[in-house]
């Protein structure tokens, strides 16, 4: 039985206590035909560089806590964050 996992709730969870205008928070799923689900991550401007973190850290972390919830099943994720 395959457990389904919430993935944009989960990215929202990892990047909301990072930013001040949570109200700009937006999350879009973008399922392919092949394995892999992109996510497109829209804060703030004056939020990216928290989302963002230094040398990509907290992003790298980020994407590091998504991929490895969607390997389970058998899902890649790939998270692409930007502001406007």
């Amino acid at each position: 039985m395959e457990a389904s996992v919430n993935y944009i709730s989960l990215i929202e969870n990892l990047i909301r206590p990072l930013i001040q205008h949570q109200e700009d928070l937006r999350i879009k799923e973008f399922p392919s035909e092949d394995e892999y689900i992109l996510f497109q991550v829209m804060v703030n401007k004056e939020d990216i560089g928290r989302v963002i973190g230094k040398q990509g850290k907290t992003a790298n972390a980020i994407r590091t806590i998504a991929y490895a919830a969607g390997s389970k099943n058998r899902k890649k994720i790939r998270i692409n964050i930007d502001s406007y």
